[in-house]
């Protein structure tokens, strides 16, 4: 099977959850599949077959610029909505359309709503299948930001792009051969909308062998470690109000121990954290591992966003308990308690470390989110799904 990969962002390095996601089932994929990944470059070298040695092709198209006026402008009160509008690149188009002429493919796979803007195109020169991958629910995600940010215009912005989203997205459910998700909450959401579209869950997932090396003596471990990419507008978010809001009452109730965020460009308030209260604020990391053999646990206090969140299918793997607001683990097959601690208020904050303060109850949260890592979540688990099916639909 000759499968084209089109996708807005450059996977390789693999540094946030969208770029592993695309990493891994790209990876999986070329097992039975032959693979011509496109793709959009970013600053420094585009992503090449060095990268990617798994594919027969890889090609890059420099990124077009985003939110210039005309794409604002193109965005508020054309067809398409601005986070489309902002990977729309004649270049794409010019490299996409030779490539079709050169060869055939038996399925297109599209890497998230935002490289819809091709599908036109796509089907004028090809009668090959075209399945989505939904990282998130864009609409979704939109929507949540707009409930919390305290911008008037960014509010309005939100809101106004989530409903177009939501438009582009409805129509793409009836007009795609299928759909990709991350959890079954979202493919109940969609089929809401459209009961009849073809929607399989393939969940994000995590390299358990990656992770799998020994940290710290439990009574070594006094570290509280956030992992996201720091420009992502959730992840800033929620750390700023962990900081804030939560992590003074838990300064006071343990003494010695640190904050620890960690990811690659931090916006500037988030910089503004570093080196006062016993928080650090690493900007980008070579490997994540030794902060998690450091780490009593893991927090994921996000508020906003969307999708299915890798960084807690790392610290599991990692075998480091997980803290989370109820948003942080959505989508996930998790049980609270058990495999996860959730907390939603200050309180619910304080208590879940104290429980992690017991060592064997430590050991039992970190063994069981291990066990589901590896068992479900494991990157082989999904790629092995992933391929069954693209097999049993083109079947």
């Amino acid at each position: 099977m000759r499968i084209l990969f089109l996708s807005p962002r450059q996977c390789w390095p693999a540094h946030s959850g969208a770029k592993l996601r695309e990493y891994y089932l790209v990876r999986a994929l070329s097992q039975d599949a032959v693979i011509t990944h496109i793709s959009f470059s970013e600053t420094g070298a585009p992503v090449s077959l060095n990268d990617l040695p798994f594919c027969r092709q890889v090609v890059s198209v420099p990124r077009p610029r985003s939110y210039t006026p005309d794409k604002i402008l193109r965005g508020l009160l054309g067809r398409r909505p601005l986070p489309v509008v902002n990977y729309t690149s004649v270049a794409m188009e010019r490299t996409l359309a030779r490539l079709l002429e050169e060869q055939q493919f038996e399925l297109i796979h599209l890497d998230s709503i935002h490289m819809s803007a091709y599908v036109p195109l796509l089907r004028r020169a090809t009668s090959a299948p075209m399945v989505y991958d939904w990282h998130n629910i864009e609409s979704e995600a939109m929507r949540r930001y707009s409930s919390r940010s305290t911008s008037l215009l960014r509010r309005g912005y939100a809101a106004l792009t989530g409903a177009r989203l939501e438009r582009l997205e409805t129509e793409a459910l009836g007009g795609m051969f299928g759909h990709l998700v991350c959890s079954e909450r979202e493919r109940g959401e969609l089929l809401a909308r459209k009961p009849e579209a073809r929607i399989a869950v393939i969940e994000n997932g995590v390299d358990c062998a990656f992770f799998a090396a020994p940290g710290a003596p439990f009574e070594e471990r006094r570290r509280l470690v956030f992992v996201g990419l720091m420009d992502y507008h959730a992840n800033a978010e929620a750390v700023l109000f962990f900081a804030r809001e939560i992590w003074p009452q838990v300064r006071r109730e343990f003494r010695g121990w640190s904050l620890t965020i960690v990811g690659a460009n931090p916006t500037p308030e988030v910089r503004a954290l570093h080196g006062s209260d016993d928080i650090e604020v690493t900007g980008t990391v070579p490997d994540v591992r030794p902060f998690y053999r450091e780490a009593r646990a893991a927090i994921v206090p996000l508020r906003v966003g969307g999708g299915t969140r890798l960084k807690i299918l790392e610290a599991m793997a990692a075998g480091v308990p997980v803290v989370s607001t109820t948003l942080g683990a959505e989508g996930l097959a998790v049980l609270p308690d058990k495999e996860v601690l959730i907390a939603d208020r200050a309180e619910d904050w304080i208590r879940h470390l104290k429980t992690l303060g017991d060592e064997p109850l430590w050991n039992e949260i970190s063994a069981a989110g291990r066990n589901l890592a590896r068992t479900r979540y494991d990157w082989e688990v999904i790629g092995a799904r992933l391929r069954q099916t693209y097999h049993a639909w083109l079947a």
